[in-house]
């Protein structure tokens, strides 16, 4: 499997700030990339630091102007074979997080989907969250968590995938967050989807169904979207004026909500 992505970023930098970008494919890859940041047309430095679960950080510091990122990347065939997580990793992925209220959810967690295991969990989950939300770009905000997109009963990728990081950790189901790049997915956009502990492997969750999850990239993996966003400023101000994603397939795969399924 071939996948082409790339993402481009344009911002103003009102005041000096230091930004990481999350965008660059997740270390394991044989990936042919090439990173470009520019402030007012004149190249900036790029650092890249390295962050847990194979997340590539590019770190900048720039001045006021007109910032301009350029990401893109060929990625053949599979990741390198992951390294398990650690007990402590997955006791981690067990406890209640900033978005993902699982302890408040419980009850609701265990009324609905109580004698499922495995990969019956996994595709009542994802069916059960796919069905009880709208997808609506544009209506919820950064500081949603699960509790409040079950309230609202809409959102977008990132609140389906803490609704469902939820709902498994209430049921001590490990889970964690996904940020993707997605081929097949409409529109196109940064995706986010949950992974779940099941069977010796880290399980893809998306109740949106808006992408075959085998052709899914990984970017970025945390225990919410606290820890995978495509980029955060610091120090200082910047506003994002422009975003463009792009993800492509050799072939598209089908997908069965039913089939357990890696992110490669």
């Amino acid at each position: 499997m071939q996948r082409d992505v790339s993402a481009h970023l344009t911002l103003d930098v009102t005041t000096p700030a230091t930004l990481a970008l999350a965008v660059a494919v997740a270390a394991g890859h044989d990936a042919d990339e090439r990173l470009t940041v520019t402030l007012d047309g004149r190249p900036v430095p790029v650092r890249e630091l390295a962050d847990e679960h194979g997340t590539r950080l590019h770190v900048l510091d720039a001045g006021p102007g007109a910032l301009v990122v350029d990401y893109v990347a060929r990625v053949a065939g599979s990741a390198a074979e992951p390294v398990p997580p650690t007990e402590a990793e997955l006791l981690r992925h067990l406890r209640p997080s900033r978005y993902c209220e699982s302890d408040t959810l419980g009850p609701t967690a265990r009324a609905e989907f109580a004698g499922l295991a495995d990969a019956d969990l996994l595709a009542a989950v994802s069916s059960w969250v796919g069905t009880h939300l709208a997808y609506v770009p544009g209506s919820s905000l950064p500081t949603d968590g699960a509790v409040r997109t079950l309230l609202a009963r809409r959102g977008v990728c990132r609140d389906y995938a803490h609704l469902v990081v939820a709902l498994l950790r209430a049921l001590d189901v490990p889970a964690r967050l996904a940020a993707v790049y997605a081929p097949g997915l409409d529109p196109m956009d940064f995706h986010a989807v949950a992974e779940a502990w099941v069977g010796g492997a880290w399980r893809v969750v998306d109740a949106t169904t808006l992408a075959p999850r085998s052709s899914l990239l990984r970017i970025a993996t945390g225990r919410d979207a606290s820890d995978t966003a495509f980029l955060s400023v610091h120090h200082g101000a910047a506003t994002l004026r422009e975003m463009t994603v792009s993800a492509v397939v050799d072939e598209l795969p089908a997908d069965d909500v039913r089939t357990l399924v890696s992110i490669a």
